[in-house]
């Protein structure tokens, strides 16, 4: 395993993949989730670049110190995987909170993000869906994640999904073996803590950006994305058809082709030599 260590000494671990002379591509997963969540992604994604897909704070094989935590600190994470890994800049595609992270990246350090794609994501907070990140804290900490999943699974899948839950299932089942509930809180609880200033500073951005989101999600409905959008100058919005907050393993082959696409549009011509050896 890799690791690298943040700037509070917080030990972080992370995988690489792809083509070593592929242009780099930080993949930044959401609340709960870790490297393995971009298993519908490995192969579409190292096909080209060079992928770097780390654990955040308290989930995975990274640690998981008591929290509070930061998203300001957790951007700076992998800002630290990044550094690690030998790349001055890098495309970044983050889902979900891992698109907040993604978002923070890109407006600290704008010289670093070669293009951004945000996916089942927003900018700010919206009343229902603090109370609902409550209740998550709540349940995880006294009645453990297991039961959280039970609960909220609709939240995250679409009802099709659920009656074909794998490979949904390598994504669902690390949430309810591998992650502590404490780690699980303490990163709900740095969404919860973080104010709106965030969706002010986005018309900063003048990187290549994609917005994308299943047109079934009902954490981040639509209207996230399109606010997204508007916000950041130039950006393209795409609303998959039929997806859910887990739209990237749901419907992972439309998600692929989009994602690529965008990717492919901002980066330069590349011999089909330099993508032979795959890491």
């Amino acid at each position: 395993m890799t690791y690298v260590r943040a700037e509070d000494g917080t030990r972080l671990h992370y995988q690489v993949w792809g083509p070593r002379h592929g242009e780099p591509l930080l993949l930044v997963h959401g609340l709960g989730a870790d490297h393995r969540g971009w298993i519908m992604q490995r192969r579409a994604f190292g096909a080209r670049y060079r992928c770097i897909a780390f654990d955040n704070r308290g989930v995975g094989s990274s640690d998981k110190p008591p929290g509070p935590y930061d998203l300001e600190v957790m951007a700076g994470d992998a800002v630290a995987v990044l550094d690690a890994a030998g790349h001055p800049s890098t495309h970044v595609v983050g889902v979900s909170m891992g698109g907040i992270l993604a978002q923070i990246l890109a407006v600290r350090n704008p010289d670093q993000v070669r293009s951004l794609t945000l996916a089942a994501t927003a900018c700010r907070h919206l009343p229902w869906r603090r109370e609902l990140l409550g209740r998550w804290v709540e349940t995880a900490e006294t009645e453990g994640m297991g039961t959280f999943v039970r609960d909220n699974v609709r939240w995250l899948l679409g009802q099709r999904s659920l009656r074909r839950i794998w490979p949904l299932a390598a994504i669902l089942a690390p949430l309810v073996v591998n992650v502590p509930p404490h780690g699980f809180a303490a990163q709900a609880r740095a969404i919860l803590a973080t104010d709106d200033a965030l969706a002010d500073e986005l018309g900063t951005l003048r990187v290549p950006t994609l917005v994308t989101v299943g047109s079934q999600d009902i954490l981040t409905p639509r209207g996230d994305s399109e606010e997204l959008a508007e916000r950041i100058p130039g950006a393209e919005l795409v609303v998959i058809r039929g997806g859910a907050h887990m739209v990237q393993a749901e419907h992972a082959g439309t998600f692929n082709r989009v994602v690529r696409r965008h990717l492919d549009a901002h980066s330069e011509p590349v011999a089909p030599e330099d993508l032979a050896e795959v890491g």
